[in-house]
C-alpha cells in the first residue's frame, strides 16, 4: 500500500462522524464520509470465483491474481489524495477485518478506531432523527414496517434487529471480540469525545502510533459531506461545530411504556458492552 490505512467503524449515532472531521484537522490526514469501498471489495471477492473463466483457471494463480486485485482496487481508492495517512469510515469492516489483514499485508496491519455510545442513547438518537424526519417525510422502515412504526417500542425493537443499524453494528462488534480482533481495536467511548476530546484524539494517535496534532474543538468544520436523503433520516450525518458534553438523552425520550418491557431491559443489560473488553 501507497498509504498508511485504518478504518473507523462502531456504533450508528455514537459520534464517528463527529470524530471523523476532527481528524480531518490534521493535515496529514484524510478521512471518508461513509464509504462504499467495503462493499465493493465484497462483491468482487463474492463473485470472482462464480466466473466460469476465472473458475477453469489455475487456482493457486487465480487466488493470488485474486488478491492484488482487490489490494490494487483499495489502494487506488485513495489515489486522489496526497495524505500519507487514510482513514476509511464504515461501521461493517467490523465484519471482513479477515479480508482487510489479506489485503493490508497482515493481522499486526489492521487498527481500527471502534465508536461506542450506551445502546440507550444510540437507540434514542434514531427515535429523535424519526420524529424530526416524520415531520415532513418518511424514513424507509417505516415505508416497509408501517404497522411496526405506530409505536416507540415497536420503532425500538426494529432498530436493534439484527438486519438494521444498531442490532447489526452492535453483532459485528461483539463478533470481531469473538473472531480475536480486539487487540486491533480502539474503543472511543462517545462520552469521553465529547467531554474529553484532547484526551481522546491523544489516545487515538497513540494507539495509530502516528504524531499528534492539536485540534480545534471549538470549530469542527463539516469536511465530510454525505447526502442524507439516501438514507432516508434528515440531518443523519449533520454536525455541531462544537464539541460540547450531552447528557443521556433517553429518559426524556421515552417513557414507561418503553422502560417496563422486556425489549428495553435487554437493552439496558447491555448498554455499554464495551466495557468488559477494556
Amino acid at each position: 500500500m501507497s498509504k498508511s490505512i485504518y478504518f473507523l467503524a462502531g456504533l450508528p449515532r455514537s459520534g464517528s462522524t463527529l470524530l471523523a472531521n476532527i481528524l480531518a484537522q490534521n493535515p496529514s490526514v484524510y478521512v471518508t464520509p461513509t464509504s462504499g469501498i467495503v462493499d465493493m471489495l465484497v462483491q468482487v471477492r463474492n463473485h470472482w470465483d462464480k466466473n466460469d473463466a476465472f473458475q477453469a483457471a489455475d487456482r493457486k494463480l487465480n487466488e493470488k491474481i485474486k488478491e492484488r486485485v482487490l489490494r490494487a482496487m483499495l489502494d487506488a481508492y485513495f489515489s486522489h489524495t496526497d495524505k500519507p495517512i487514510c482513514i476509511d469510515k464504515n461501521r461493517y469492516w467490523m465484519e471482513f477485518l479477515e479480508m482487510a489483514s489479506a489485503l493490508l499485508g497482515g493481522r499486526d496491519k489492521i487498527k481500527i478506531i471502534v465508536t461506542v455510545r450506551d445502546l440507550r442513547d444510540t437507540v434514542a438518537s434514531f427515535e429523535r432523527l424519526y420524529r424530526k424526519t416524520s415531520e415532513l417525510g418518511q424514513i424507509h422502515q417505516e415505508a416497509n414496517l408501517a404497522l411496526k412504526f405506530k409505536t416507540a417500542l415497536g420503532r425500538v425493537e426494529t432498530f436493534i434487529d439484527d438486519g438494521q443499524p444498531v442490532g447489526r453494528a452492535f453483532n459485528a462488534i461483539r463478533d470481531a471480540v469473538t473472531r480475536g480482533w480486539r487487540d486491533r481495536m480502539h474503543f472511543v467511548d462517545y462520552v469521553d469525545l465529547t467531554h474529553r476530546p484532547a484526551e481522546t484524539l491523544g489516545k487515538i494517535y497513540e494507539f495509530l502510533g502516528t504524531p499528534s496534532h492539536t485540534h480545534n474543538f471549538e470549530h469542527v468544520e463539516q469536511a465530510t459531506i454525505e447526502d442524507d436523503f439516501i438514507y432516508g433520516f434528515k440531518n443523519l450525518h449533520l454536525i455541531r461545530s462544537q464539541v460540547r458534553p450531552q447528557g443521556p438523552q433517553w429518559p426524556t425520550v421515552f417513557d414507561d411504556a418503553v422502560f417496563r418491557t422486556q425489549i428495553w431491559k435487554n437493552i439496558e443489560a447491555a448498554a455499554e458492552f464495551w466495557k468488559v473488553y477494556r
